[in-house]
């Protein structure tokens, strides 16, 4: 098993300024090494679930650490209290959106999301519905069809006054309650349509912010497509 110290050593080896530039672009502060994300996955392949890890790389406050803390962080063991004290220390909407991944996860995903949405912090709340999208894309997950409905007028009403990168995690909700059945296909791309353009500042990146009734008519193709 290996220590934190180690882990931590091997990322600063692993580490290199222009991808800490790139990463800082992002939204990265404090110590930042600049691990490429196939380095990481390397390393969380390696090092398996270990929470104990998961907690001591979060501490050490080194965004490349707290991404591969994430990564190899126990659903099972990091509860809703712990992850919400993991998120007040979030400061982007890169690492906001890997905390959500391990809180899709547990069993108690939709209440931490319902908390999390109705945040008036833009990272906590980002998270919250990043959760939601992850669960909306599974038809087989603990959201209904009808869930999924009744979350596209909220979206319709707040996301044109919700902080920036809230309003970018709606607009990814939209497009995958889009994206889950014939049905929700139809009205979530009315609802996108009457929605309009969501505008959202992504900085000094070249990311964008999709046409959620364009990507949601791409999904759909796509998936006709493989059925042929």
């Amino acid at each position: 098993m290996a220590s934190v110290a180690e882990v931590l050593a091997e990322l600063r080896d692993l580490g290199s300024a222009q991808t800490a530039k790139t990463y800082r672009r992002h939204g990265a502060s404090g110590e930042v090494y600049g691990v490429s994300y196939a380095d990481l996955y390397k390393l969380k392949k390696r090092l398996k679930m270990d929470h104990a890890l998961a907690r001591d790389l979060w501490r050490s406050g080194v965004s490349d650490a707290r991404v591969l803390a994430t990564m190899v962080a126990d659903p099972a063991q990091a509860s809703g209290v712990e992850l919400e004290g993991w998120l007040r220390d979030v400061d982007n909407y890169g690492l906001a959106g890997h905390l959500a991944d391990v809180a899709a996860q547990r069993a108690d995903a939709v209440a931490l999301a319902e908390r999390w949405t109705a945040s008036d912090d833009e990272w906590i709340g980002r998270a919250g519905w990043r959760v939601l999208t992850l669960l909306a894309m599974k038809p087989d997950g603990p959201l209904t069809d009808e869930y999924c409905a009744r979350l596209l007028p909220r979206i319709e009403r707040d996301i044109h006054r919700a902080k920036n990168y809230v309003s970018a995690a709606m607009n990814d909700a939209v497009i995958a309650v889009g994206g889950r059945s014939e049905a929700l296909r139809i009205q979530a791309t009315a609802a996108a349509k009457r929605i309009g353009k969501v505008n959202v500042d992504h900085g000094d990146t070249a990311c964008k912010t999709p046409d959620a009734a364009a990507y949601i008519e791409k999904i759909w193709a796509r998936r006709g497509q493989r059925t042929k």
